[in-house]
């Protein structure tokens, strides 16, 4: 009889330890290590974008149960107690606060699909229309431009003389090639004188801007190529969610008293 009593004694023991024991994934020199270290850094991981898969939960646990094993030991030779830990745990803790009061903010105030499409809407307005495809050769004084300008009227090859002549570093060693661009990217006087040629045409005349002295011909011209908005949707979308987070940053600070 005693002995089923102690039977079931053990029994009920164990009923009331298991639940404990479940929520612990060990204990550490006597003090329990709970199961919610482990979520918090897998939670945490997967913020960062490493998702954790069900076979790296156990290196998880094996993670946590070092940390305790290390902080124990710090805790014991008092490194908690010193005045550097103590301020290093308020950085910390300051850094924290303002990432969740940051997360939060833009929780409550999400970008939405208008607010892109508006954003989309600016960016085609302003870099619709014509795109043209022009060389040009850039050189520091007028005379320079004058002479090549007859060369090219001789027969001179404008990339060659590009080559070996453009002061421009970017184009010049590309015949002074500058590829598809709206004509508004370029200084007023470069524009200017751009949308006056006819295709294939180069400038009569050096044109002055604060570079220099350019010769100028028109490759070609085209309708602008916008990308599509579902292709820039991410990168508008992230823009917009930035300077709402600095609006909300100058906005606090504007409130704030300070003396």
């Amino acid at each position: 009889m005693k002995q089923v009593f102690l039977s079931a004694a053990a029994a009920a023991l164990i009923g009331i330890a298991m639940p404990a024991l479940a929520q612990n994934v060990a204990i550490v020199n006597g003090k329990p290590v709970p199961k919610a270290r482990v979520d918090a850094l897998a939670m945490q991981l997967a913020k960062a974008g490493r998702p954790i898969s069900a076979e790296m939960q156990g290196q998880l646990k094996d993670e946590v149960i070092a940390r305790e094993i290390f902080m124990q030991e710090a805790q014991k030779r008092g490194l908690d107690a010193s005045d550097d830990f103590k301020a290093q745990m308020e950085l910390a803790r300051q850094t924290l606060l303002i990432r969740e009061l940051f997360a939060d903010y833009q929780k409550a105030n999400p970008v939405t699909d208008a607010d892109v499409k508006a954003e989309y809407d600016k960016f085609a307005a302003a870099n619709g229309g014509k795109e043209y495809r022009a060389r040009h050769i850039l050189v520091e004084k007028e005379d320079e431009a004058k002479a090549i300008i007859a060369s090219l009227k001789k027969g001179g090859k404008f990339d060659e003389i590009a080559k070996k002549q453009s002061k421009d570093p970017g184009s010049g060693a590309n015949g002074g090639d500058l590829d598809w661009a709206n004509a508004a990217s370029y200084v007023p006087e470069f524009s200017s004188a751009l949308i006056k040629l006819k295709k294939g045409q180069t400038t009569e005349t050096p044109v002055k801007s604060q570079f220099g002295w350019h010769v100028i011909r028109l490759e070609d011209v085209r309708e602008a190529q916008l990308p599509k908005l579902e292709e820039v949707k991410p990168q508008i979308m992230q823009q917009l969610q930035q300077q709402k987070l600095a609006k909300f940053q100058e906005d606090l600070r504007g409130k704030a008293k300070i003396e």
